[in-house]
């Protein structure tokens, strides 16, 4: 246990890694700018605009205001998860590319942290798409709302770093079915996201607060969109932080296990 908890050697050569990512990220850039665009256009219109005409306010505030936050939050989450699970698995074992780069100056420990940055990076990425399509429609409040940039990172980050230890662990890449069917689904619809954690039992609120990442990003995301920051907002950052440093502590850790054979 202590030497999964142990703090990894790190350089700044995991930014060479990150670089590496970027570069395959403009390359196909037509490929990866639209699906955000898309998906922010998509969520407004079904569910902000479809259902919420339906539902007069939630909260005080219009149901397309009050989704506009979980829209983004969980674009911060798919994108980091599924870039840590699926696609560095891609890279890890039918491209080789952790390989190629372990035969370099590169440690195991910089290759993992440029991939964890990279996640990091690209729910930035998403979340600087969709804000200006969010801004469009007056959903979300500026420029207070500039600071979910930041989060973004942070956030992503923290998936980033809980993405790579199931990447660590999974014998298959079929397997990594399970975290998205049995994790992310239901943290997707539980979390505070299409509706207030407040209406759900008393149980199932403490539980979404103590094992639900989502739920803090949620919380924090809210507060800066809609302009309503309260004191509160320090116990989640702390929520996240602490969980961030230590999923990606273990996540390295973890992958030096399965990468040294």
């Amino acid at each position: 246990m202590n030497g999964i908890l142990s703090l990894p050697p790190l350089s700044r050569r995991a930014i060479k890694v990150w670089h590496r990512n970027l570069t395959v990220f403009i390359r196909t850039w037509h490929v990866n700018f639209f699906p955000p665009l898309v998906e922010a256009l998509l969520y407004l219109f079904a569910i902000g605009m479809g259902i919420g005409s339906y539902i007069p306010e939630v909260e005080g505030q219009p149901y397309v205001t009050f989704i506009a936050p979980a829209i983004l939050t969980i674009a911060v989450m798919n994108s980091a998860f599924f870039e840590c699970t699926y696609g560095s698995y891609v890279r890890m074992y039918y491209q080789k590319a952790f390989d190629a780069m372990i035969a370099t100056p590169l440690s195991i420990e910089d290759v993992i942290a440029g991939e964890l940055l990279w996640g990091a990076t690209r729910s930035v990425i998403y979340v600087v798409i969709m804000m200006p399509v969010l801004a469009a429609f007056g959903v979300i409040s500026l420029p207070l709302a500039l600071f979910a940039i930041p989060l973004a990172f942070l956030g992503g980050l923290m998936f980033a770093g809980i993405a790579m230890c199931f990447t660590a662990v999974t014998p298959g890449i079929d397997t990594l079915n399970y975290p998205a069917f049995l994790f992310i689904t239901p943290m997707t619809l539980f979390s505070g996201t299409f509706f207030p954690l407040t209406i759900l039992p008393v149980v199932l609120q403490y539980l979404a607060l103590a094992l639900l990442p989502l739920t803090h990003l949620v919380a924090v995301m809210r507060m800066l969109t809609l302009a309503a920051v309260t004191p509160v907002v320090l116990l989640h950052l702390a929520w996240i932080v602490a969980v961030t440093v230590l999923c990606c502590i273990i996540a390295i850790n973890l992958m030096k296990r399965r990468l040294i054979v």
